[in-house]
């Protein structure tokens, strides 16, 4: 400012009052917009990723603990089944006063494995389901984190447009924000 009145600004001055009152470099802008945007997206996206892997891990475990159970039954049915095979051949040892209970045992001992091999399959088919569960999820969980990992490319090249003022790498972040939306939208779609 003068001695007279008169208020002179050197252009710093004038581009910090510009940018002061939201008139700021269209081109600052549009790149501080962008950038905030895809970053919350990319936010949205790395929680869907590590929701995602939490839900693989946990399928995988109730896969793990359906086999287990599976395995007990099948050595239930093992156990049962080898508890028929004594009564078959005490049968043909026995005296005949005997071997009508040794008939009823064996016959026991097919109808409890029967009901034991139903239960051992239905355990290892929902086993086979929380397996198959636990991969869509890590499938998916990839998809999220490859869209947050392009989202990340396209805020780097974000400071680099803000850097170097070169059109075509604000075209690039543009394009590189639009992929990794897209590879975002795949994921929610399970593709």
């Amino acid at each position: 400012m003068s001695g007279h009145g008169f208020h002179v600004h050197g252009p710093h001055d004038h581009e910090l009052e510009h940018a002061a009152h939201g008139q700021g470099d269209s081109f600052t802008n549009k790149v501080a917009m962008f950038t905030a945007i895809i970053a919350t997206v990319g936010a949205i996206f790395g929680y869907m990723a590590g929701a995602t892997q939490a839900n693989s891990g946990l399928y995988k475990n109730d896969a793990a603990i359906k086999k287990t159970e599976a395995s007990n039954q099948w050595n239930y049915y093992q156990a049962k089944s080898s508890k028929q095979n004594l009564m078959e051949l005490a049968l043909e040892l026995a005296p005949p006063a005997k071997k009508d209970f040794y008939a009823e045992e064996i016959k026991r001992y097919k109808s409890e494995k029967a009901e034991i091999k139903v239960n051992a399959e239905k355990l290892e088919a929902k086993s086979k389901e929380f397996d198959e569960m636990s991969e869509a999820q890590l499938h998916q969980h990839h998809r999220w984190a490859q869209a947050t990992t392009v989202l990340q490319v396209a805020i780097a090249l974000a400071a680099i447009a803000l850097l170097t003022r070169k059109v075509w790498v604000e075209y690039a972040m543009f394009g590189t924000g639009a992929l990794g939306v897209g590879v975002g939208i795949l994921a929610a779609l399970h593709i």
